[in-house]
């Protein structure tokens, strides 16, 4: 049974079709990943899916249960959170008190927040400096704060916007190797990221999104050589390239 669930969901910003009837399923401890060239529509699913925006059409699934129209805070203590795309630590706290934010006022489990918190700091490498403030924190540094605070509430599944984006190779495959390292814990991932190397290295099935629609599915060899997602990410040129290629082989 599918742990994570969107059947039919559509949001409209007026006479703007931002998400356009999208169905897609993620099993429990799957990690997914979703691409598009940038206006397809993959944050918006995002924010349909913790509920930040409304569908105007269509439900979100979670476990069985029907999350649609519930608040972003209730479906975080329900088990489903999303990283932030621009990571904004709070200011005047320390990166364990940052992280206790996650697991006191997100998490399912209410005991014990701090503790968990230090796990989780632990866990991304940063329990070394887990009474400093975040100011001289590096990029990567910073996304792993993120996904610490995340990995605080006790996530059943994690969203991950962009986390690769703006690093270095080697942040790059450090965060990679987390991913890679949470998705082995059991936790569901579903993932955002236009670093290709770092999407498709963890990714067991890749959705694609273009103009809204999802128009294709398949594992990262499939989606990798699909002359459709290659023509909507890349353009037309490079599409015909690809056939060339293909046929030369």
């Amino acid at each position: 049974m599918a742990l994570l669930e969107g059947e039919h969901l559509t949001k409209r910003f007026g006479g703007v079709v931002a998400v356009d009837d999208v169905s897609f399923s993620i099993d429990r401890g799957e990690a997914v990943g979703l691409i598009g060239p940038n206006g397809a529509g993959k944050s918006t699913l995002f924010r349909l899916i913790t509920g930040v925006h409304s569908p105007t059409e269509g439900t979100v699934t979670l476990d069985g249960e029907v999350i649609t129209g519930r608040k972003p805070y209730q479906i975080c203590h329900r088990g489903l959170v999303k990283t932030h795309q621009i990571v904004k630590p709070l200011e005047g706290l320390t990166l364990l008190e940052n992280a206790t934010v996650g697991a006191e006022f997100g998490g399912r489990d209410p005991e014990h927040p701090e503790e968990r918190a230090y796990e989780a700091l632990e866990f991304v490498g940063l329990d070394h400096i887990a009474h400093d403030e975040p100011d001289e924190l590096s990029v990567g540094a910073l996304k792993r704060l993120e996904i610490a605070r995340v990995l605080a509430t006790d996530p059943e599944v994690l969203l991950l916007d962009e986390v690769a984006g703006g690093l270095d190779t080697e942040e790059t495959e450090e965060i990679v190797d987390l991913i890679r390292e949470i998705r082995d814990r059991g936790t569901t991932v579903f993932l955002i990221d236009h670093v290709m190397r770092a999407l498709m290295s963890v990714s067991e099935r890749v959705f694609v999104l273009d103009k809204g629609e999802l128009i294709a599915e398949g594992t990262p060899e499939e989606i990798q050589n699909d002359e459709h997602v290659i023509e909507a990410y890349l353009g037309e040129s490079a599409a015909r390239d690809h056939a060339g290629t293909a046929a030369g082989d």
